[in-house]
């Protein structure tokens, strides 16, 4: 069978571990991933976990990234990423920069309100966007997973633009009823509702059963 990823581009904003958490489950749930680590979300990673990512180590410096716990605590996880190929942000020659290379779609978590704009725009000035603007023009799927508050009018009128233009937007915006415990439930919340919207199966949260306190945690 050819090799049909999905794309998963990681913009500048806070929220890495959301990145992180996307990217383990899609490995979990056997999806081929093409990864773009923008250059602004170089300085979040590494500001958020110390880890220097970079072009030539990046298999090393992924591995890193994705054994950490939403805590940052290393070798949280196990994470095999055979199935990860790396595109550098600037090779506007990139496999994702075509539309005649096959993908399953995009997801950009975290989606800062600069990558927002840049794709509502169509700029393209990196393979992030030009990726992201690839997936709306075939009609596949795009998730974009904004990480900002507060959001101003001119990013809602953004996001508008991207829905109108087929994409789904997914706020960062953790729940609390799936009886969160630790910071990884609510990160992982966050990953398994854009993975619902890809279509991709997983259990990274409790879902929702129709009855009240299922979520509660009480001592005794």
């Amino acid at each position: 069978m050819p090799r049909t990823p999905w794309i998963v581009g990681v913009s500048g904003a806070s929220g890495t571990p959301y990145a992180a958490a996307v990217l383990r489950a899609l490995l979990d749930a056997g999806e081929s991933v093409d990864l773009v680590v923008s250059r602004a979300s170089r300085l979040t990673l590494l500001d958020e976990t110390g880890i220097s990512f970079r072009d030539a180590h990046w298999q090393t410096d992924l591995r890193e990234w994705l054994s950490r716990g939403a805590d940052g605590k290393p070798d949280t996880f196990s994470v095999d990423i055979d199935a990860v190929r790396h595109w550098s942000a600037g090779d506007l020659a990139a496999g994702p920069s075509s539309g005649s290379y096959p993908t399953k779609g995009m997801l950009i978590v975290p989606a800062s309100t600069a990558s927002v704009a840049g794709v509502a725009l169509g700029l393209s000035k990196d393979l992030l966007q030009r990726a992201a603007s690839v997936t709306l023009k075939e009609d596949r799927k795009l998730i974009v997973a904004v990480r900002e508050t507060p959001l101003n009018g001119q990013t809602l009128r953004h996001l508008v633009t991207l829905d109108d233009a087929g994409a789904t937007v997914v706020p960062a915006s953790p729940a609390f009823y799936a009886g969160a415990t630790h910071i990884q439930d609510l990160v992982d919340f966050v990953a398994g509702r854009v993975l619902d919207a890809a279509g991709v199966p997983h259990r990274l949260y409790r879902r929702w059963q129709g009855e009240l306190g299922g979520g509660a945690h009480r001592d005794g």
